[in-house]
């Protein structure tokens, strides 16, 4: 009854979905006792979360949407953000968690994490996401591989139930069929919709009898599937989410059809390995230091800062300085530390989460900020 009272009854929901306009502060952190744990492949396991009833409006998300977690391991807290796989009209709060070799939490999870557990939690966070309306027709595009499915599932199923007469492509990478997370799952959501979605496995490591579905995702099938399954400039958003090598070709392909780059919406799962970090290295020796006076503002009160252009990013002098700001990966990657610049100017070191207009608007990720004015105000309730 209490995940019902959260979510309200589903027919109810279709209309009141949260708005992503309400949910562009900071979150913070809260105890969540652990209700529900599914191994949905040998390496992956979703994780459910009861809702006190003083929590039930806090926690409401956006399909898309992430959790972050914090945990502490032998006196090393540690940080992660894992994203929401459930839809907000089922009822439900659920994360997927897949393990990654040496990854703490991760591993933790998988072999440790049981039913009664509490975790430290923070509240929904994130821009990669869909606000489906009933009134819409339209085709989408979701593009996804290995964990990446995990928002992705959430914002399909959304639109879905909430837009009788859109459609959802959906294409899916993995190494084999063994290593399709919610694979049972997507086979249900076929079934139940199976005029509206097409859902098109591509696995690496597993012939099936086609060289379209037959290795990685890349430029040359990305092209094919815009020729063979939808008008790339008709469709309404693309939803791309994955390592970084995937989501530039998509990007490259679909721009090089004409499709408007806001329709195109993406989120990276990793920051190792990417191929198109920006080297500051040079700037930073080049460049005069500046001493900077830098005011933080969270929740309605400031902190203030004696920084230099040179030093540490904005983000780590405000957790030394006391202020309880919000942060995840500290990778440019997850947008947990996404705040505003008021006053002065700042300068990002990387950027993977943050689109144009956000950057053109004055937000920046303070974890790979540093000031480059005298006085730098920086909020993170806008």
């Amino acid at each position: 009854m209490l995940m019902l009272k959260f979510f309200g009854r589903k027919k109810e929901a279709k209309t009141s979905l949260v708005n992503k306009t309400l949910q562009n502060k900071a979150g913070h952190f809260h105890v969540l006792k652990v209700t529900d744990i599914k191994q949905e492949t040998p390496d992956c396991v979703s994780v459910a979360f009861d809702l006190p009833d003083e929590l039930v409006e806090t926690y409401k998300y956006i399909p898309g949407q992430y959790l972050t977690f914090k945990k502490d391991f032998d006196g090393v807290e540690v940080r992660r953000s894992y994203s929401i796989c459930s839809s907000p009209l089922e009822g439900e709060l659920r994360v997927a968690i897949k393990q990654v070799e040496g990854g703490l939490f991760s591993t933790y999870a998988n072999n440790e994490l049981k039913v009664g557990d509490e975790l430290e939690v923070m509240s929904p966070m994130g821009h990669f996401v869909a606000e489906p309306n009933a009134e819409n027709k339209n085709t989408y595009v979701a593009i996804a591989a290995g964990s990446g499915i995990t928002p992705v599932m959430s914002i399909v199923k959304s639109v879905l139930e909430v837009e009788p007469n859109s459609n959802v492509e959906l294409i899916y990478g993995n190494r084999s069929s063994k290593s399709v997370i919610f694979k049972e799952e997507l086979e249900d959501l076929k079934d139940k919709y199976l005029s509206r979605l097409e859902i098109h496995h591509v696995l690496s490591r597993e012939d099936q009898g086609s060289d379209l579905l037959y290795g990685r995702i890349d430029n040359k099938k990305l092209d094919q599937f815009a020729e063979q399954f939808f008008r790339a400039k008709s469709v309404a958003g693309y939803f791309l989410c994955g390592p970084i090598d995937m989501i530039n070709a998509a990007r490259e392909v679909l721009e090089s059809k004409g499709v408007d780059k806001k329709k195109i919406h993406y989120e990276l799962f990793t920051s190792a390995g990417v191929a198109d970090k920006v080297d500051h290295s040079k700037d930073q020796k080049t460049a005069e230091k500046i001493d900077s006076r830098v005011t933080v503002v969270l929740d309605g009160d400031e902190t203030h800062m004696e920084m230099t252009s040179t030093g540490k990013t904005i983000l780590d002098a405000a957790l030394d300085a006391g202020a309880d700001v919000p942060f995840a990966c500290k990778g440019a990657v997850c947008c947990t530390c996404r705040a505003k610049v008021l006053e002065g100017s700042a300068r990002m070191e990387m950027n993977y989460a943050l689109m144009d207009d956000e950057v053109a608007d004055g937000y920046i990720l303070t974890c790979q900020s540093h000031p480059t004015s005298e006085k730098v105000v920086v909020s993170y309730d806008e």
